[in-house]
């Protein structure tokens, strides 16, 4: 069964989406947890960091390029976290790659 990150990709479920390209997209969080809160995912389904295998390498490399770019351009000069949760105790809850921008707010250590 495919995840609502699938069904975003396949335009069967609407998103706010901010960046689209052969490799990744990026999208509001529907409920986000920062003022500028978006996520970055392979449109390939790879379930977590602990699925990926070498082939992978590029894709993982283009989501967090562009991560950087749409935390610019939603002007995120002062900073912003990058979190990908991994599995069940690491918090996933889409079994789908996906990294979490957070900002607009300073942010708090240790998270969680």
């Amino acid at each position: 069964m495919p995840s609502i990150f699938t069904k975003i990709i396949d335009r069967e479920i609407p998103a706010e989406i901010l960046h689209e390209d052969d490799v990744c997209l990026a999208f509001r969080d529907i409920s986000p947890k920062a003022p500028t809160h978006f996520l970055v995912i392979p449109k390939k389904e790879i379930v977590s960091l602990a699925d990926l295998t070498e082939a992978d390498e590029a894709i993982v490399g283009r989501c967090i390029i562009v991560a950087s770019q749409v935390a610019a351009a939603e002007g995120l000069e002062g900073g912003y976290r990058l979190v990908c949760n991994c599995g069940d105790d690491g918090g996933q809850e889409v079994p789908h790659l996906h990294f979490h921008v957070m900002g607009g707010r300073k942010m708090t250590w240790p998270p969680g």
